[in-house]
Formats: C-alpha cells, sequence, structure tokens
C-alpha cells in the first residue's frame, strides 16, 4: 500500500504527525511526504529518509494567494501523484488540503482524506475584515472538499462553521477527533518548580495568536508583583498578522517579557513555567497546550473555538474571553496568589493528557476512519 502525506511546513513534519508516520511505517505501508521548503542538506530531510520516508518536494507558498503560483502547486502535485500513484492521500493545513485535495480528485486517488487542524488567517478577525480573502478561501475549500472521502476536525466549532458557511454538504463524511495528540511519554510530567512563578507562551509571535495580550496583562501583573517571569518561546513568522520586531524589542527593554526564542524542544521551557498561556483568538486544536498539560501544567487559555477543548474551567486551568486583558491578568493572579492551584491543577492537566489527548489513541481513530487497521 502506498500512502501519500502532503504537509505545508517541512519543521513541522515530525512534531505533529511523526507518531501517525510512525504508525504507518509500522504496518508496513510505504510512505511518501510532498513538502515545500525542505533542504537537501538538512538534519531533518536525512533523518526523515532514515526513517524510510520516500520525500518530494513541491513548490507551494505558505502566505498569500497568487493564482498563477497556487496554480503550479496543484499542477505539481498531480502529476506526483501521477507518478506516485498511490492508494491514499492525507493532506493537512490549508494550501494542502485545497490544492492537495483537488489535485487527488483529478488523478482519481482511491482514499482521500483531509484534516482540518485550524482555519488560519482568513477566517480571524471580525466579520468585515479578510473579507474578499475568506470568500475566495471557502470557495475553494467547498470545491475540494467536495470529492474528499472523509474530513477531519480538530473541533466541533469548526465543523460547525464549514456547515453554517456552506462549505460542507449535510451529509458530507466528518469526523471530529481530539486534535493531533500528544505523546504522553515523550513530553512526560515533570515537578513545578517552586518560588517565583513564571508564565510561559509558545506560539508564532502573531496578533491572532494573542501575543499582545498576554504582554499587557504580564505588565499589569508585574505592576503588583514585580518578580513574576513571563517567558516567551516562538518566532516572529511571514504572516499578515504577525508583530513587528520593533513591537517585540519593546516589551523585552521594558522588562515585560523573557524571549527565549525559537526552540527545537520546547520541553525544557516548559519544565521551567509553572504555568502556560495561550490567549489565542481561535484554534484547531493548540499542540503547545497539549504538551504543557502532559507535562502537568496549569492552563490558562481562551473561551474560544479548540482552546475550550482543551481546558475544564476551574479543574486543569483557567479560561478567559477572548482579546481581554483585565481578565487574563486576572488569571494569572490567581496562580501568583495561590500556589495550591498552580499544583492542583497542573496534575488534572497531565491526567487529561492521558485520558483525552494521547497521540495514540488519536492516531487509532483516525487510522480505523481511514480503513488502515
Amino acid at each position: 500500500m502506498k500512502f501519500l502525506m502532503i504537509a505545508g511546513f517541512a519543521d513541522d513534519l515530525l512534531p505533529f504527525r511523526g507518531d501517525l508516520i510512525d504508525a504507518l511505517l509500522e504496518r508496513g505501508i510505504q510512505v511518501h511526504v510532498a513538502l515545500p521548503d525542505l533542504d537537501a542538506n538538512s538534519d531533518l530531510h536525512n533523518k526523515l529518509l532514515a526513517k524510510g520516508l520516500v520525500l518530494h518536494k513541491v513548490a507551494m507558498q505558505r502566505a498569500g494567494m497568487n493564482p498563477l503560483a497556487d496554480l503550479h502547486t496543484t499542477w505539481q502535485l498531480l502529476q506526483l501523484i501521477k507518478t506516485i500513484r498511490p492508494d491514499t492521500v492525507f493532506a493537512y493545513l490549508i494550501k494542502p488540503v485545497i490544492y492537495g485535495m483537488a489535485a487527488s480528485s483529478m488523478a482519481g486517488v482511491p482514499h482521500r482524506f483531509a484534516l482540518i487542524s485550524g482555519l488560519g488567517y482568513a477566517f480571524q478577525g471580525e466579520k468585515n475584515q479578510r473579507g474578499l480573502l475568506r470568500r475566495l478561501v471557502q470557495g475553494l475549500y467547498a470545491i475540494s472538499l467536495s470529492g474528499t472521502h472523509k474530513i477531519f476536525f480538530q473541533n466541533p466549532d469548526d465543523l460547525n462553521l464549514f456547515h453554517q458557511l456552506g462549505i460542507l454538504k449535510p451529509n458530507a463524511p466528518t469526523c471530529v477527533v481530539n486534535g493531533s495528540g500528544v505523546n504522553v511519554d515523550y513530553y512526560d510530567y515533570t515537578i513545578i518548580p517552586k518560588g517565583t512563578p513564571c508564565f510561559l507562551m509558545i506560539a508564532r509571535f502573531l496578533v491572532d495568536k494573542g501575543i499582545r495580550e498576554y504582554a499587557a496583562a504580564a505588565k499589569l501583573v508585574k505592576a503588583q508583583y514585580p518578580k513574576v517571569r513571563f517567558t516567551l518561546v516562538g518566532w516572529l513568522d511571514e504572516n499578515p498578522s504577525a508583530i513587528a520586531q520593533e513591537e517585540l524589542d519593546t516589551w523585552i527593554a521594558e522588562g515585560t517579557i523573557e524571549n527565549i526564542g525559537r526552540l527545537a524542544d520546547v520541553r525544557p521551557a516548559i519544565a521551567q513555567c509553572s504555568v502556560y498561556v495561550l490567549p489565542s483568538y481561535r484554534e484547531g486544536t493548540p499542540r503547545s497546550v497539549l504538551e504543557a498539560m502532559s507535562m502537568g501544567r496549569a492552563i490558562i487559555t481562551t473561551d474560544a473555538p479548540g482552546c475550550r477543548e482543551t481546558v475544564r474551567d476551574e479543574d486543569n486551568g483557567l479560561l478567559v474571553p477572548v482579546g481581554s486583558v483585565e481578565e487574563l491578568a486576572k488569571a494569572m493572579l490567581r496562580f501568583v496568589e495561590n500556589e495550591e492551584l498552580v499544583f492542583r491543577m497542573g496534575r488534572r492537566s497531565r491526567e487529561i493528557a492521558e485520558e483525552k489527548y494521547d497521540v495514540h489513541k488519536v492516531n487509532q481513530v483516525m487510522l480505523k476512519e481511514m480503513g488502515i487497521s
């Protein structure tokens, strides 16, 4: 059996889909991966080859809508699929799903599956913002997903939105899974450091991730408790909603934020924090939250699609309204002033990660739905 996975970002392949790839390989399936931006001389390239993957580089622009470039991507994928002749194609992220599913349908691939792991820039913002882009993406999704055998969603809100917008037909075959899952052995429980509380946020430095709210709330908390630390892991992105370097530099110069930068392995950063924070406006299911939960950290996140799925309010964390700096600061202060809450909710996070988000359980559901035993 030949299985083609179409990805949009090389660096995220193993962290997000590595366990699924391993499950496929363990079943004796030949796994092909099509993705952009993979340096043939990189350690990642060698690591993927060592796993036994068959790699194919395709041209794909991560951001923006360039009709000629996107048409070229679709043509490349179509030619690749005709050459490989896979039994199954699986695509995730917006462009791989739209153009990968379209090419798979045109090539007559027997089994075609898409994962909606988040709605991205086009669906964020107020209703009148990004309107033209949103309508374009909706139309492309509707066309490409009409020929898909099953569409996986990571939260029920995204599934309902796709139905409300008419992207999916009422009888479209869908399945909601518990995010991408988390390897609870790799992200093992670590003891929470005692002493000065430390908050952590891991994300691309985008407005839609709530990074400004994090910095503003940190400033409010530090006005009362100057020793409390607020760390940030991530990087500036080419996404249109990325913050400017100057804004980040200002937070650092003021002493509000400690920027750790981009990490290949986030476990040391999580191990050093007391509470994990993600004030995002919308997610599929935030992988960084699952990693922090697995390592036994209480969570502060927003009552937003995808984010709210990870937190049982007042059990393993606190939910705050999207965009509310005051409520976010209030939630942070509760943990600063009540150390017992940090430990109790952290233990519950680990239990929920094991029960609900274990990657092997999530992958088993997906493989079963794809007819792979």
